[in-house]
């Protein structure tokens, strides 16, 4: 099947904000203990991060990390992570049933990230605490001040402030099983009232709002309004979160997951614009979709495998540690390219999480670090991604989805930048192989030349439920577009059915 577009050069959608290519952090699982941090690991340095885990995320190319949760956050207490190490408090996690030791708090956190060279979100607890604590946090993390707070810091090693812009104002604050969870009036009143003062005493942070926790909640589109309605003044992102799984082993629906995250982006921009229209504003509230994965959270039975197996409040129990395959990375690069196509408004996005907790870097204690199908799509794509978002428009072949119809076989995004052209596409048909053939004659024109492919890669696998696993590490990979050609003008791209490709042209 063959689908057909174009690609001009000056069809441009947005400058890209690296944003887009963050990451998540929670403590949940082994996602921090056992995850990047394990003080006795071969590879650990004197701080007790693991280095190969370090190289590992400085590869995968995230830009803004979200902690300390999710749900975790909803009953953290941030004063427990901060001082000395022997004298912080254990504490109980309610939202995944664990024991919190605090080993790791702000100031080692704020260390990682130096090393993997990304920025700090923090999220405040709008569950179990308020606006005073959230001020608090502020004070502590942002102020260049001679206050308690601020002398608190200091004595804890850290005399600058960590200069954070971007807060979360709690999270899922729909959803009943958050600690604190409040209907959307009460939260939008809370969140006004926070972000007020927290404007106060920095008038230039970036704040985001709470969404729906899923398109799929019975609030979704009333959440949104009525919390922006009391919050459109003081806040400049509202969140998006979306997880995506294979059900029932119909893989040609799991590959349509794209249209569905595409779908629930814009809808909360109507209604964010719809907000705006009613208050006779010009202001644009922009999407910080920080919560995004493929996450295996349901059993065949449709129940939420999402505790610890060990009884008690165990400490780091393996938790939410999916097995990513070959369908999983194709269905990942396609909610990448969605993203992509939305960025005008998705300013900010999360892929969550990191390390072993559904994750795209999986580690074993005192044994190797290994990448999954999925981390391949997420480094390419941040590596590759120029300066501009460009349209790509396809017209072509289609395949059936039970919930949405007739959709596109293929899709694809475009971006350019100093490094030259870059195209990412998928193949989203689960038994045809597709050819994109993409006029490039604009770019011929704008350079005077021919463009040449200098780089290219390809994800699939004859077996789409194959793996990278501690036994075999590195049975799944991307390999070169081989038979992928620049002829007379036009860029055609083989593409095997239930597969993702990135080129760059130059």
């Amino acid at each position: 099947m063959s689908t057909h577009g174009s690609l001009d050069p000056h069809a441009v959608l947005t400058v890209v904000d690296r944003r887009i290519f963050g990451g998540f952090v929670e403590h949940l699982g082994r996602h921090i203990y056992d995850g990047i941090h394990e003080p006795g690991h071969p590879s650990a340095g004197p701080d007790g991060f693991r280095r190969d885990v370090v190289d590992l995320v400085r590869e995968l190319g995230v830009s803004t990390i979200r902690y300390p949760g999710g749900n975790f956050v909803s009953g953290y207490r941030w004063e427990d992570g901060v001082g000395p190490r022997e004298e912080r408090p254990r504490r109980l996690d309610l939202a995944w049933h664990s024991t919190e030791t605090n080993e790791v708090g702000l100031h080692e956190f704020s260390d990682w990230l130096e090393l993997v060279g990304s920025d700090l979100m923090l999220a405040v607890n709008l569950g179990t605490r308020g606006t005073q604590e959230a001020l608090d946090l502020l004070e502590y993390a942002n102020l260049d001040a001679d206050t308690a707070w601020t002398r608190k810091r200091a004595e804890h090693g850290r005399p600058e402030p960590l200069g954070v812009r971007m807060w979360c104002l709690g999270n899922e604050m729909d959803g009943p099983w958050q600690l604190g969870h409040r209907n959307a009036d009460d939260y939008g009143k809370l969140a006004s009232r926070t972000a007020k003062a927290m404007r106060m005493m920095q008038p230039d942070l970036e704040l985001v709002v709470c969404g729906s926790s899923g398109s799929g909640m019975p609030t979704f589109g009333s959440w949104e309004r009525t919390v922006l309605e009391h919050t459109f003044e003081d806040v400049d992102f509202i969140s998006c979160h979306s997880y995506y799984q294979e059900r029932g082993g119909d893989a040609q629906e799991f590959l349509a997951s794209g249209v569905d995250m595409a779908r629930f982006i814009e809808s909360v921009v109507a209604i964010a614009d719809s907000v705006a229209a009613t208050k006779r504003s010009d202001k644009r509230i922009m999407i910080s979709f920080d919560e995004w994965n493929v996450w295996y959270l349901f059993d065949e039975n449709g129940e939420q495998d999402d505790k610890p197996e060990e009884a008690g409040w165990p400490v780091a129990p393996r938790l939410l540690e999916d097995r990513y395959h070959a369908l999983d990375a194709v269905v990942f690069g396609d909610l990448l390219i969605t993203l992509l196509q939305h960025s005008d408004r998705v300013r900010s996005a999360s892929l969550a999480q990191l390390v072993n907790v559904i994750a795209p870097i999986m580690t074993e204690p005192g044994g190797p670090a290994w990448r999954q199908t999925t981390f391949f799509p997420f480094s390419i794509t941040s590596r590759l991604t120029g300066e501009q978002i460009v349209r790509v428009p396809l017209d072509g072949a289609t395949v059936t989805s039970s919930r949405f119809g007739e959709i596109p076989a293929v899709n694809a995004v475009a971006t350019v930048g100093e490094q030259g052209t870059s195209v990412f596409v998928v193949n989203r048909s689960v038994d045809e192989a597709a050819t994109l053939r993409l006029d490039v004659s604009a770019l011929i024109a704008e350079f005077g030349r021919d463009p040449r492919i200098v780089e290219s890669h390809l994800l699939h696998d004859d077996d789409m439920y194959a793996a990278n696993t501690l036994d075999d590490p590195e049975r799944v990979g991307v390999g070169p577009l081989e038979d992928a050609v620049i002829r007379d003008g036009i860029l055609e791209v083989p593409l095997p059915a239930v597969s993702w490709a990135a080129l760059l042209l130059a």
